[in-house]
């Protein structure tokens, strides 16, 4: 698909999620219990009970592949932009963090999503967090006015990867940090993966291999890139989500060769800094 399709579909997939509450990425549930695995989903990539009590209801949907505010050791008073924001989990739990003298941005490409978090930002009186409706290789923030961009499993969504984290590298202050959870590939994942909408709505179709991720974010103009954490991606994401259902029916792939393919895939916790002036 070419980058503005691959727009499309991600834009329309994550609107319908926005409306129905459930998960591209992780396990289908029935409906009744579908807060309950998605929480639980949540604390399995990192977040604490502190955290997912302290969001307002609605804020967590399932959609990320670790916790970047546990990662990023914000400080008070510190403006936090939000890469891909959702529903606003992260934007709120990095709220707190920072506190009423400081602010949070997220930035999202669907409206739907925008909508729901900024009536979860109503509802949880967040006074100090902002959400703007753009696409995250364009962001409608200003150059050298950010200290920290944080980003969870939405980057590899993103079908100019590189020119994101340019864009994150623009605005950040000089010294400012990256904190990223994404989906990265340790191989090359099967054509008919690669070539399937439904994997790429599903996390899986979009991501890099890690190496050439890593070198985006180095040839971005960031240093001190460390990777902060490294683990598979959960059978559980592939096995029942009718994602991963549908790219087994649509391209014949035994269930066999599926968990070769998720051996492959792992979720990548990773930091780098915007050297001083």
């Amino acid at each position: 698909m070419k980058g503005e399709d691959i727009k499309t579909v991600v834009k329309e997939a994550y609107a319908g999620i926005a409306k129905q509450g459930r998960s591209a990425c992780a396990p289908a549930t029935a409906c009744c219990e579908s807060v309950d695995v998605t929480q639980e989903m949540s604390r399995k990539i990192g977040y604490s009970e502190e955290d997912l009590h302290r969001a307002p209801g609605g804020a967590d949907l399932g959609l990320g592949c670790g916790n970047p505010v546990a990662l990023s050791s914000l400080r008070e008073g510190e403006t936090v932009l939000d890469l891909g924001s959702g529903a606003g989990l992260d934007a709120f739990l990095a709220a707190h963090k920072v506190g009423n003298a400081g602010r949070v941005i997220g930035v999202d490409m669907t409206p739907a999503m925008i909508e729901r978090a900024r009536e979860n930002a109503k509802r949880g009186n967040y006074a100090n967090v902002e959400f703007r409706l753009a696409e995250i290789e364009d962001l409608p923030v200003a150059d050298n006015s950010v200290d920290v961009v944080i980003s969870n499993c939405v980057i590899n969504l993103s079908p100019d990867k590189p020119h994101v984290f340019r864009e994150a590298f623009r605005v950040l202050k000089p010294g400012g940090r990256l904190m990223v959870s994404d989906i990265v590939l340790l191989e090359e994942l099967p054509d008919p993966v690669q070539r399937s909408v439904e994997a790429y709505i599903g996390c899986v179709a979009g991501a890099m291999l890690r190496d050439k991720y890593v070198e985006a974010i180095r040839a971005a103009g960031f240093r001190d890139i460390r990777i902060l954490q490294e683990a598979p991606f959960s059978l559980e994401y592939l096995a029942n989500d009718p994602t991963a259902k549908a790219i087994m029916e649509g391209s014949n792939l035994p269930p066999d060769e599926l968990r070769g393919i998720a051996s492959s895939i792992i979720s990548l916790g990773i930091s780098a800094v915007k050297s001083p002036a």
